[in-house]
């Protein structure tokens, strides 16, 4: 593997802008991008300020064919109504930068009520935007994401689905295998989640959200860039995997954070992968 990509080191944060990074980097040359950006002022990112639409055209110019981009992201709420950040980001990518909307995904949380809880419901979600440049992902492995069957090992009757031609197909006995396929709603537990250096930065994701992505979507010694590298939690998640990491942050106080907390807790900078 080189040890650039474009100029810029791998296994490595560079203290840069998002979009000013993507411009240095060339074509087709990374696997998957996995980020949660700082979208409508949620957090306090120390100035940070982005441009999804021009952000969604370098990402797709960069990915490989069959490359993935995953965004992490919510929308904030104002005078009782929804930005629609999400959505708006979703249909300008797939419209205007050339992506397909492989899946959206939720991100279940167990949220606090918060400053609204006596004027709306509990907020238990995160969005998980997943997006596919070309006609089909170039990796695809979701065996380590299966989770336990609750009949497990039972012959149930099933199976009596509607065609779309309004035919019902006729129930049959079925032995319910030990591990099933988790779905689009995918549960984490934030609670003692990372350590106190990680929780330095104000919005951090579960070291296990970018792992399992990193499993299901980039192939053995692949790559994969994070552009608001934040703590460095994908970073952390690509050097466990054995994949090539490459991060940005604009902000170099989150640079030093997440450079900080790689190497307490890997061995990525005293060997190579």
């Amino acid at each position: 593997m080189e040890e650039k990509i474009g100029n810029f080191k791998i296994n490595e944060v560079h203290n840069i802008e998002a979009l000013e990074g993507l411009k240095k980097l060339p074509d087709n040359s990374i696997d998957l991008m996995v980020a949660s950006p700082p979208y409508d002022k949620m957090r306090d990112y120390n100035g940070f300020k982005i441009d999804l639409n021009a952000i969604g055209k370098e990402l797709f110019r960069i990915m490989k064919e069959g490359g993935i981009v995953v965004m992490i992201m919510q929308d904030q709420t104002k005078n009782f109504g929804k930005s629609l950040t999400t959505f708006k980001t979703a249909i300008d990518w797939c419209d205007n930068a050339g992506f397909k909307l492989f899946e959206s995904l939720i991100y279940r949380k167990f949220g606090a009520e918060g400053a609204w809880w006596t004027k709306r419901f509990r907020v238990d979600h995160e969005y998980m935007l997943v997006f596919l440049k070309g006609e089909r992902p170039l990796y695809f492995n979701k065996e380590p994401l299966k989770i336990p069957s609750k009949h497990a090992g039972k012959t149930m009757t099933g199976g009596g689905t509607r065609l779309t031609n309004g035919v019902r197909i006729n129930t049959r006995a079925i032995k319910i295998n030990p591990t099933k396929c988790r779905g689009t709603i995918w549960k984490y537990m934030t609670a003692g989640d990372g350590t106190r250096l990680k929780h330095k930065h104000p919005a951090t994701y579960p070291d296990k959200l970018p792992y399992d992505f990193i499993q299901c979507f980039c192939p053995p010694e692949g790559i994969v860039l994070d552009i608001f590298m934040g703590s460095g939690t994908t970073a952390l998640a690509s050097i466990s995997l054995k994949r090539i990491f490459l991060g940005f942050d604009i902000s170099k106080d989150y640079v030093e954070l997440a450079r900080k907390r790689i190497k307490e807790e890997s061995d990525i900078y005293q060997t190579k992968l």
